[in-house]
């Protein structure tokens, strides 16, 4: 007589599975997270950067490209 339900190897490959969604998932919501940070981030990590650098330049000269 046959039994019910799924067998161990297909109960391995569902949590195999699940367990690929769950760190896709994640791996795409922090992508998105760092390109926001990035996006939003990096000028002023660069102004912060270069006030504090010698010699000390003021925002314009930091801001104007010449």
């Amino acid at each position: 007589m046959a039994s019910k339900g799924k067998g161990r190897k297909a109960r391995d490959e569902d949590e195999e599975s699940k367990t690929f969604k769950c760190v896709k998932e994640w791996t795409n919501w922090s992508l998105k997270k760092a390109k926001v940070i990035t996006h939003y981030g990096l000028i002023p990590l660069i102004i912060y950067i270069g006030m504090n650098s010698e010699p000390k330049p003021t925002v314009s000269q930091l801001l104007s490209p010449f």
